[in-house]
């Protein structure tokens, strides 16, 4: 392998990595919020109650979440992409 491959095969490993570890924390709490968001539509459901339209505090930390682990799985992706560079190259 080429000095060049070598290099982007690191760079692309780290990428994912880092990329991964951007995503992860975001997805866990992305995962209770909308568990919470689900507990509470059944419980107005069985109560009758009617959900409105309009946001809540925890709609819109749901779209800020959605958005970072969006960003994580960019960079991720863009590692993916620099270790399939690396081996075309080598």
């Amino acid at each position: 392998m080429s000095v060049m491959a070598l290099l982007l095969l690191g760079v692309g490993i780290v990428l994912i990595v880092l990329g991964g570890l951007r995503a992860y924390r975001p997805y866990q709490r992305y995962s209770a919020l909308r568990e919470q968001d689900a507990n509470i539509a059944r419980y107005e459901a069985w109560r009758g109650g009617v959900r409105g339209d309009s946001k809540t505090g925890a709609s819109v930390a749901m779209d800020i979440l959605r958005r970072r682990m969006q960003v994580g799985g960019a960079i991720a992706g863009a590692g993916f992409v620099c270790v399939v560079l690396a081996l075309v190259i080598g």
